[in-house]
């Protein structure tokens, strides 16, 4: 019995080498992958909050609440069609698109990027506005710091409807294009107008520097 407790004791010991090297390479990877993350993320427009954001910032952590249904409609309806519309507002995006954003953006889909799993954002309703002036500021928030070839801002025409309308490339006045911008997180840049009030959509696109990627948002502002 005496000879066999060492061999017992090199037995465990031999069990659990193999078990410790398991466990750190399972770390590694993990922490491999934590690593990787930010470069698959991207970004959308947090100023004015985009309509998807939107919905993540209210109801995100809060998804379940019947009260959704009545206090916010059009929120409710998004996450009832599609939840990772909204889990995924950073990657609103589409590859190669060569600037051809009109040609290949339909009406009826400029909201969603002409992305059907985003379909709920074309509708119309009674999505929340956040109060703007005439002059504004519009913020990105990029978790992967990827940079601006530019900016395309566009309002909704007044007399538009946001409520009742499908918002087409008719509906839209172009407003400004901006210049490059170096990567960062955070990008703002000002936005000035006149002669609108009420209930509007600030349409923008973002076109990336690091690969050809158009995004493209609906904002529901009220300019006041």
């Amino acid at each position: 019995m005496r000879t066999q407790l060492p061999l017992a004791g090199r037995s465990r010991s031999a069990l659990r080498r193999p078990l410790q090297a398991l466990v750190m390479l399972f770390a590694v990877v993990a922490g491999a992958l934590a690593w990787s993350t930010p470069a698959q993320a991207h970004g959308t427009i947090v100023g004015p909050p985009t309509r998807a954001y939107q919905c993540w910032q209210k109801w995100g952590s809060n998804h379940t609440n019947p009260a959704m249904q009545t206090e916010d409609p059009m929120c409710y309806q998004a996450f009832q069609a599609n939840p990772d519309t909204m889990w995924n507002w950073m990657s609103a995006l589409r590859d190669g698109l060569g600037g051809q954003f009109q040609a290949k953006t339909p009406d009826g889909t400029l909201c969603s990027n002409n992305l059907s799993r985003n379909a709920s954002l074309n509708k119309p309703g009674a999505w929340k506005t956040t109060n703007i002036g005439s002059n504004f500021s519009v913020q990105l928030y990029d978790q992967a710091s990827h940079g601006a070839d530019y900016f395309k801002v566009y309002v909704s025409k007044q007399g538009f409807n946001p409520k009742t309308q499908t918002l087409g490339w008719g509906n839209l006045d172009f407003i400004t294009q901006t210049g490059r911008y170096a990567p960062a997180q955070n990008i703002s840049f000002n936005v000035n107008t006149s002669g609108y009030s009420g209930h509007h959509i600030l349409f923008v696109i973002w076109q990336a520097s690091h690969l050809d990627q158009a995004y493209m948002w609906c904002s529901d502002v009220n300019f006041s």
